[in-house]
């Protein structure tokens, strides 16, 4: 049977002879010096943050033990839909800037260009937010703490982790996230231990707060109606909260072995979902009451009423059950996660604006690197976001954090959306131009249904979103905007660019399948060595695997 005309065109592509640019590390100056013990986490450090273990108690308050149980299951399968589809994108084309690229490549240049600056955005707001939510932690040990000095300590550590190669922002990122799994680990064990009657106070709590005060909270209106509107509010809190794929995308460009490397991490994401987010919201409705006065006290911005409670629901819960050390302990872990998650913005944010650079739609002295791969001009403009944080001098804490969180979450369930806009179009250029997908580096599963639900999913969950500033008496003009600001920019961006640049969308046809495969491929060959495993670089770092080779590459 004669081989499709589209399928040939796209095998002769892929097998053409590597150019002398091909045989460096990416096509661009970036370079591929992340191992797999670090990609696994900073898949993980990306994923766990302020949220899942401050902001958690929004979502408790509004919606109750079981309706935040229910939003953060629901929305964890929604996301893993969405990773199941950018997973087989990016290990078929693990190019720099991850799924932004991809969006402008093959949906439309405009698409892109609007994907590529909601994604800076969302993660350059990030950096000031998570240094907000450390001087937050910190008033638990005492509330005269300089606001500007901690604002300051944190630029100054996150410039000096990220202007150096790429190996040491990995290094300082495996490290912290690290912490973040002991963390997470020790709260579930400090969960079942306490409510089984292992605590000062012998007191098996169990899932009393389930009864009393009840399984589902009233927000906003009372009955099923309110019911119903605390869990949509959780399912808010759940959208920040839930994130990890598109991490993964963004550290493809300076992976090694970037098809079994970053493979591997998409896979590991099922799992974290389950374990990290359901689980959690599991462990933080068991352990504290939605009613607690100390965390409505928190929420309220009340820091008479709050004490020396900590912000952190847990660590609310330790005091209440009298547990002595342990609350100081948690809470000093808490300031190194929430550090390691503004670290990781900070990369992410400086490789976005990178990326952009490299496609035409930021100017082109942002493609500027430094001798170790790193683009020196994009940290300095990102650098000049977490300078956002010193509004805490003049602003509470909890005020700044809720106007960063609007922002952030729309932005974020954007970013989401544009990568199921960009599987769909990937998937019929597919179909289209004969390529089998299961010759992929990975398959993605009950597709394109898996995609289509999701882009549904995310599509009403953003336009739901901020509703209740539309109710009889919430409206507010600062709420208004904090919510759909990012919402209204996305659309002006794409149309702007459109119109200016005359893009047109790719058809399936064209689409470009190939790409920089050939660039990856001839890369990837250069191993000599078999490929690590990850327990095997955590055993080799703590020597007890020794002569094993890592990564081995043949001279080019």
């Amino acid at each position: 049977m004669p081989m499709d005309p589209s399928k040939q065109h796209v095998d002769e592509k892929r097998t053409t002879r590597p150019s002398t640019l091909e045989l460096r590390d990416n096509s661009d100056d970036l370079r591929r010096h992340l191992g797999n013990r670090q990609i696994q986490l900073i898949a993980i450090g990306g994923s766990i943050g302020t949220a899942l273990f401050i902001s958690v108690g929004g979502a408790l308050n509004k919606a109750g033990p079981i309706g935040m149980l229910l939003a953060y299951t629901i929305y964890s399968c929604l996301i893993a839909l969405v990773t199941n589809s950018i997973a087989e994108m990016t290990t078929h084309m693990p190019v720099t800037g991850g799924f932004i690229r991809l969006a402008g490549k093959w949906v439309d240049d405009a698409f892109g260009f609007m994907a590529g600056w909601n994604f800076f955005f969302y993660e350059a707001l990030l950096i000031p937010f998570e240094i907000t939510a450390i001087n937050l932690v910190l008033t638990f040990w005492r509330d005269d703490i300089p606001v500007a000095a901690v604002c300051a300590g944190c630029i100054v550590l996150y410039a000096l982790l990220n202007v150096v190669a790429v190996q040491v922002f990995g290094e300082a990122e495996f490290w912290l996230s690290g912490g973040k799994v002991i963390l997470i680990f020790m709260l579930f064990m400090f969960t079942f231990v306490t409510m089984c009657g292992g605590n000062p106070k012998h007191d098996a709590y169990g899932f009393r707060h389930w009864k009393n005060p009840g399984p589902f909270a009233e927000y906003i209106s009372t009955g099923d109606l309110g019911r119903f509107e605390g869990f949509l509010g959780a399912l808010w809190a759940a959208s920040f909260c839930i994130v990890g794929p598109e991490y993964i995308s963004m550290v493809a460009g300076e992976a090694k072995r970037p098809r079994i490397y970053i493979k591997n991490a998409f896979k590991t994401v099922y799992w974290r979902f389950g374990i990290f987010f359901i689980l959690g919201s599991l462990c933080v409705g068991i352990v504290i009451p939605y009613n607690d006065p100390t965390l409505v006290a928190i929420l309220s911005g009340d820091k008479e009423g709050a004490g020396t409670g900590g912000a952190s629901p847990y660590v609310i819960a330790m005091q209440n059950l009298a547990i002595p050390v342990l609350p100081h302990i948690t809470n000093a872990l808490l300031v190194t996660c929430i550090f390691s998650a503004g670290n990781a913005y900070t990369y992410c944010a400086t490789r976005t604006l990178y990326a952009l650079s490299l496609e035409g739609r930021a100017p082109k002295f942002f493609r500027k690197c430094t001798r170790n791969g790193v683009p020196i001009y994009c940290f300095c403009l990102v650098m000049l976001f977490p300078f956002l944080s010193f509004l805490q001098v003049s602003n509470s804490s909890a005020k700044v954090l809720t106007w960063l969180l609007n922002l952030i979450t729309a932005g974020g369930l954007i970013d989401f959306i544009v990568i199921c806009v960009t599987y769909l179009a990937f998937y019929n250029a597919c179909k289209v131009q004969g390529l089998d997908r299961k010759t992929l580096p990975y398959c993605g599963w009950f597709q394109p249904y898996s995609a289509w639900i999701g882009l549904i999913g995310l599509v009403c969950v953003v336009f739901c979103y901020g509703y209740s500033v539309f109710l009889p008496g919430y409206w507010s003009i600062e709420d208004f905007f904090s919510y759909y600001t990012m919402v209204g920019v996305a659309p002006v961006l794409y149309l702007g660019w459109k119109l200016i640049h005359r893009t047109k969308i790719v058809s399936a046809k064209e689409l470009d399948l190939v790409w920089d495969a050939p660039v990856i491929d001839a890369y990837e060959a250069r191993f000599i060595s078999p490929p690590v495993g990850f327990w095997t670089e955590m055993l080799q770092l703590v020597g007890l695997r020794r002569n094993v080779p890592v990564d081995v590459q043949a001279d080019p």
